[in-house]
């Protein structure tokens, strides 16, 4: 029996590039089947689009065997659509990749002599540049991974993507961490498993428009800090230790100047200046605690990761 691998597809208002990255993917798993003698299943996840994605993904589960999907009963976002293509794959090999074909398929054949051939557990890619994002946005990125790799132990690499292609027991290990509040690419480099990095020029959308703004990658930034680093815990509380210093040292500087000079003290000015300060400062705070709060609030709930409305099984 020959082995298997499971091409996960998160979707969400995908229905202008869906028949794009059908053709291209077939094509790319053919030459799987015929040059190394492995079989593939395709597993579309679709995250509540609100377009004709899963009408596209019902007549392609109709007319091919190898084409799974699940719809979700809203949108619950792409982490939910990873866990969820992880969950449900069968493969002995599992890839993750998007439908815009900003991941090229292309790739998967060299990721899989990688992982078979040179005792990796991984391959995976990562963009060496950010041609066609904008200069503001392009960053914004940078910055975050600096300031990732510095308050996290969790590396996370520059540029890279959750198009990967993992054996069944790194997938395993991504299951074993069902957490609701989900950053995959702390995940993936969380559980360690020895992984190559493939550096690509970065692609642009085969066709549609991209459902992550700027706003939205800033959230998700957030939600990696939040996920994998407890720093800021700290720098609020240094933050607390160094202005109580500085009230302290301003209390002495006003003592001395009143009994030595005689220096009359600023009054409302004075006040009002400390009080926003200190004020903006616990509010601050207050704000990263409440985070931390949030996220654990969530966590306890132990809601379901996600919700199905519908699969292939439905339609055949």
């Amino acid at each position: 029996m020959s082995e298997l691998i499971t091409v996960v597809v998160p979707c969400y208002n995908e229905q202008e590039v869906l028949p794009l990255f059908y053709d291209k993917i077939r094509e790319v798993m053919g030459d799987m089947i015929n040059n190394y003698g492995i079989d593939y299943e395709l597993l579309f996840i679709d995250d509540g689009s609100k377009d004709k994605t899963l009408q596209i993904l019902r007549e392609y589960a109709k007319g091919d065997n190898r084409v799974r999907y699940i719809s979700f009963s809203r949108n619950f976002g792409k982490e939910a659509g990873i866990y969820a293509g992880l969950e449900n794959s069968k493969g002995d090999y599992v890839v993750v990749i998007d439908a815009d074909l900003q991941h090229p398929p292309q790739f998967i054949p060299q990721m899989y002599e990688i992982v078979t051939k040179e005792d990796y557990d991984c391959a995976t890619t990562r963009r060496v540049s950010r041609k066609g994002e904008s200069k503001v946005r392009s960053w914004f990125a940078r910055k975050f991974y600096k300031i990732m790799n510095k308050i996290s132990q969790t590396e996370i690499v520059d540029g890279a993507q959750d198009f990967r292609f993992m054996k069944r027991k790194m997938v395993d290990a991504i299951l074993s961490m069902p957490e609701y509040n989900r950053f995959s690419k702390g995940i993936f480099s969380w559980v360690g498993f020895k992984t190559k990095y493939i550096e690509y020029e970065n692609v642009e959308r085969a066709a549609g428009t991209t459902a992550w703004s700027f706003w939205k990658l800033f959230l998700y930034s957030l939600e990696g800090i939040f996920a994998f680093s407890t720093a800021p815990l700290a720098i609020s509380s240094l933050l607390g230790v160094l202005f109580c210093l500085i009230s302290l040292i301003m209390i002495v500087v006003i003592i001395l100047k009143t009994l030595i000079w005689g220096e009359d003290v600023a009054g409302f000015p004075t006040i009002m200046c400390v009080m926003f300060m200190l004020g903006g400062l616990q509010l601050f705070c207050n704000g990263i605690l409440g985070q931390y709060l949030s996220k654990t609030y969530l966590e306890s709930k132990s809601r379901p990761i996600y919700l199905a409305r519908e699969t292939e099984e439905d339609v055949r």
